[in-house]
């Protein structure tokens, strides 16, 4: 799963060099729908969808596949693949900090305190050359943190109906509702393409992220989680960053930063701080 996840953000950039990202958004969730609904309908035990969950589905799909997973196409199209594993790993304290508005999860100093350090360490990242505001990669980055909103929208919202469905479920109504809703896009592409111009690496590129990174890993990621705690599966993720940029290095060209490396480390450390605060949290209360 961490190497599907990881290979995905290079593998992005070189399709993203044969499909526009519009293109590559709108094809990439028909396919993942197919591999999707293919699985769900396969099992003699799948989960039914109840009427009244229809809408609940309808929203988890906006933020937590089309915005999500959207944005982060994107976005990456206009940022490196290492600024946005960074990004990226910023979903935990976003889910925090969602959980607090909603009044869901107080808010300590603990965990404030990793808050303003990962903020710290994303304000390094945009900082070019020693001057704020020019960074090449922050329009990318930015559209990469508006997925992960929608993930963290999605991953608060999805506890209202996920101890009703199991993971398989969860994953192909949601990519199906996806689908639905980028349908309009998906024909206005379809008939604008060049089909002859994409060639082999696009193609198998947008099969790539769209059966192994939106289905097969999605579903690994919740098989994991009834024999893994929590708290391993999210230290496994920090690596994450790392294997992003050991790829990035020989394949992509990239190089990262003094900045880049610096607001890492910043970025990761809060995340875990808060994090561990939280866990520690949840300890106690369940002892």
């Amino acid at each position: 799963m961490l190497l599907i996840w990881s290979c995905n953000y290079i593998i992005g950039k070189i399709t993203l060099r044969h499909i526009d990202p519009f293109t590559l958004v709108s094809f990439r969730f028909p396919v993942a729908a197919v591999v999707a609904l293919s699985v769900y309908f396969s099992r003699s035990n799948r989960a039914r969808l109840r009427p009244r969950d229809v809408w609940t589905f309808v929203y988890l799909g906006f933020f937590g596949i089309l915005i999500n997973q959207g944005c982060f196409t994107i976005g990456l199209n206009f940022t490196t693949s290492e600024h946005s594993a960074i990004i990226v790993s910023l979903a935990p304290l976003v889910v925090l900090l969602w959980a607090w508005l909603l009044k869901l999860e107080k808010l300590t100093s603990g965990k404030a305190f990793g808050m303003l350090i990962s903020i710290a360490g994303a304000l390094l990242l945009e900082i070019h050359h020693g001057a704020s505001g020019h960074a090449p990669t922050l329009l990318g980055d930015a559209i990469t943190l508006c997925g992960v909103m929608g993930f963290a929208t999605y991953t608060v919202l999805g506890k209202r109906v996920a101890a009703d469905y199991d993971a398989i479920s969860m994953t192909a109504f949601n990519i199906a509702v996806s689908t639905i809703l980028i349908s309009p896009l998906t024909v206005r592409q379809a008939l604008r393409l060049d089909w002859g111009s994409v060639g082999w690496a696009g193609w198998t590129g947008m099969l790539y992220m769209a059966v192994l990174s939106s289905t097969v890993a999605y579903m690994m990621f919740y098989w994991i989680l009834r024999y893994m705690d929590a708290s391993r599966v999210v230290v496994l993720n920090y690596c994450q960053p790392v294997i992003v940029v050991l790829l990035s290095i020989p394949i992509l060209g990239e190089r990262p930063t003094r900045n880049f490396i610096l607001g890492s480390v910043l970025v990761l450390l809060g995340v875990y701080m808060a994090e561990h605060v939280a866990r520690r949290k949840r300890a106690v209360a369940n002892s």
